[in-house]
C-alpha cells in the first residue's frame, strides 16, 4: 500500500509489551506517532527509542500519543520497554499485517544478503485519523527532534 499525507490511517489492532490490546481507532481525537522500527535492543532502535524517551514530555505537552511497531514479540517489548524505561507503548505485530498495510515491509539489504524486513518509517496522524506527515528513512538520532518541530508548527 502506498499511504501518502491526506490518506486515512489504516486502523490496526495489536498487543502492546504488557500485552493489551490497542486499536489506532480508540485514539481518535488525538495526534499519533506511529513509528516503525526494525528490531528491538538494535543501535538504530535503540538510539530512536532512547530519543523519543528522552523528549517524550514534550510529545505529551503537544498532546500527542506515541505508538512504537515493530515485528518483534510482545516478550521482546517488555524486555526492551524496561531496559531503557520506555514510558510509551511498543505494539507487536509479529502477523506481519500492520507493517504491509503502511507499506513500510521492504525489501532490504545487509552485508550483500537481500530480504525484507521493516523500513524505519513514521507517520504523524491527526485527531480525525488522517496522515498528516510520513518520514521516511529516519535518522534515529534525530528524529524525535525533527517530528516534534512539526508539531510545534
Amino acid at each position: 500500500m502506498n499511504l501518502k499525507v491526506g490518506d486515512d490511517a489504516p486502523d490496526f489492532e495489536l498487543p502492546d509489551q504488557d500485552g493489551k490490546t490497542h486499536k489506532l481507532s480508540d485514539y481518535l481525537g488525538q495526534t499519533i506517532l506511529v513509528y516503525f522500527y526494525p528490531r528491538d535492543f538494535t543501535p538504530g532502535c535503540t538510539a530512536e527509542a532512547c530519543q523519543i524517551r528522552d523528549n517524550f514530555p514534550k510529545f505529551s505537552g503537544v498532546n500527542t500519543l506515541v505508538l512504537g511497531i515493530s515485528t518483534d514479540t510482545v516478550e521482546s517489548h517488555k524486555k526492551f520497554a524496561q531496559k531503557y524505561r520506555l514510558p510509551f507503548t511498543l505494539l507487536s505485530d509479529v502477523k506481519k499485517e500492520v507493517v504491509k498495510n503502511y507499506g513500510v515491509y521492504k525489501p532490504k539489504k545487509l552485508f550483500g544478503k537481500e530480504f525484507f524486513g521493516t523500513a524505519r518509517t513514521s507517520f504523524l496522524i491527526d485527531k480525525n485519523g488522517k496522515i498528516t506527515k510520513i518520514y521516511e528513512k529516519v535518522k534515529p538520532a534525530i528524529h524525535a527532534t525533527n517530528v516534534l518541530t512539526d508539531l510545534e508548527k
